[in-house]
């Protein structure tokens, strides 16, 4: 599902005005932006977590020459899917 599809379906089902919906989305999806830049960890239950993970540099590769270089270090957003949602995609 894309953002705007997502946009579409909620303002669908709520029967808001497209607009409106999807300011409440870019909200959302900024708030959220701007509190893992933070360093803050989003918890939404029954969804899963999303935080920061730090990434150590290291020697790497290049696939086609084989020649070492370096990786430098990177931050990373994860996800870990929450229970209620893992336990209702199984039950499919």
């Amino acid at each position: 599902m894309t953002k705007s599809g997502l946009v579409d379906l909620v303002a669908e089902r709520t029967g808001l005005p497209r607009k409106v919906v999807e300011s409440v989305v870019n909200t959302m999806f900024g708030s959220m932006t701007l509190a893992m830049r933070r360093g803050d960890r989003i918890e939404i239950r029954g969804f899963g977590n999303f935080k920061i993970r730090k990434y150590d540099g290291y020697t790497g590769r290049n696939p086609k020459t084989g020649a070492p270089l370096k990786v430098a270090p990177k931050v990373l957003p994860h996800f870990k899917v929450g229970k209620d949602l893992r336990e209702r995609l199984l039950s499919r």
